[in-house]
């Protein structure tokens, strides 16, 4: 069962009954712009890998107090995996000024609590400086830079200042995808490029029959899928061009809308909107899809994803048809269950092939497996382990130890 614990004006009570007793393997306290529960993707997969080992701390954005309820406060719940959630609840009324200052008293008070004074500290965003900065240079630092945040709709513009320091005090930087390793290789000595990886025994179940979720049931065939955050990197124009040239095509997005209005997504009988999912629901839906849809725009937002669907998809079986997205391209353009389409037509001609491509699996799912064996979240948690080993003992100043047991 999830506990929690608050702390009147910043401060914890209790807190250690949360968090288990420090192991022999130095904590890993993690900062995010996304929270645990919204979509399950990188930042979770790998925390969830690290907790293996040892106490892993998520904090994530601050949450606004609802009217009566206690505030400021640190509430900590663990959650499935070994990870403990941190989530700062704070006044309505608070200025950035006042978040800063209340989260810094909070972080401040959770290192002496939970006893974290050798945290290896991971960034995924570089605005958490604001109130971690002043512990960089007391700990390993991690950036794992998985998005180019700037970019994205809705962006603070001080995020480039603020990335910058962060490459200046990180000792080792990830990055989702090599796109953005090529961004940022010429900016941090230590960089290494990580590319999002798949849970394979999730997402294969997906090739096999399984029961069709209740609000897809009635959706004829063929069905087109797609799933993730539908925001300013989905093409909605080419959701209606891919719709209308095909009325006996069913269109259906899984994922909630954010940042954009949903007054603006394309309406017609033939598409189909189900909202957010769980992740362990995935598997249901794209098990009984035809073909996996990446109709992602080409904009700035989009210039150094690295979508983690693609090996997702791949794994579930089903043959996909993605936008000029430089990473799936890099990666996967040559693969056969894979089509790259430059335009509507383009795209509309890619799905007639996969269509016909999904009746033939035996064609072309040994050579996916094959490409996908390296790509598990596993493998990618291992190597990520022993350079964080590495990097740690450089900024001691002793010789590299690279025992996998240290970390992975």
């Amino acid at each position: 069962m999830d506990e929690q614990t608050s702390a009147s004006a910043g401060l914890l009570h209790n807190a250690s009954r949360v968090v288990a007793d420090p192991q022999h393997l130095p904590p890993l306290l993690c900062f995010s712009h996304l929270r645990w529960n919204f979509v399950y993707q990188r930042p979770q997969h790998l925390m969830t890998r690290a907790a293996q080992g040892r106490r892993v701390i998520f904090w994530e954005e601050p949450v606004r107090a609802q009217p009566g309820e206690d505030a400021p406060r640190l509430a900590l719940n663990g959650v499935d995996g070994g990870v403990t959630v941190a989530t700062p609840v704070l006044p309505p009324d608070y200025s950035e000024q006042e978040i800063e200052a209340a989260q810094r008293l909070m972080l401040n008070r959770l290192m002496q609590v939970q006893r974290l004074q050798d945290a290896v500290l991971w960034f995924y965003t570089p605005a958490a400086l604001g109130f971690a900065g002043d512990l960089c240079p007391r700990h390993t630092v991690i950036y794992d830079c998985m998005d180019e945040l700037s970019a994205f709709l809705g962006a603070d513009p001080a995020l480039p200042q603020r990335e910058r320091k962060l490459l200046n005090r990180a000792d080792i930087v990830f990055t989702g995808g090599f796109s953005l390793y090529e961004a940022k290789r010429h900016q941090h000595h230590n960089v290494h490029p990580f590319p999002s990886g798949v849970d394979l025994a999730h997402f294969r179940p997906a090739r096999q029959r399984l029961p069709d979720p209740s609000d897809q049931r009635d959706i004829p065939r063929p069905r087109l899928g797609f799933y993730g955050v539908i925001d300013e990197r989905l093409d909605i124009s080419l959701v209606a061009e891919i719709a209308a040239a095909r009325p006996d095509w069913q269109v259906v997005l899984v994922g909630p809308v954010v940042k954009i209005d949903p007054a603006s997504l394309p309406q017609a009988a033939n598409i189909h909107y189900l909202g957010g999912k769980q992740y362990r629901d995935l598997p249901a839906y794209l098990a009984n899809w035809d073909v996996a849809l990446m109709p992602f725009a080409r904009n700035d937002a989009t210039r150094f994803i690295s979508p983690t669907k693609t090996p997702e998809y791949l794994a579930g079986g089903k043959p996909v048809v993605s936008t000029l997205i430089p990473d799936v391209v890099r990666h996967y353009g040559q693969a056969k269950g894979v089509r790259i389409a430059a335009s509507a037509a383009d795209f509309v001609s890619g799905i007639d092939e996969m269509l016909q491509l999904s009746q033939e699996p035996n064609a072309w799912l040994p050579a996916t497996d094959e490409m996908l064996a390296a790509s598990g979240w596993n493998s990618i948690w291992d190597r990520m382990a022993a350079l964080i080993v590495k990097a740690a003992a450089q900024r001691e100043g002793s010789a590299p130890a690279l025992e996998r047991s240290h970390w992975a």
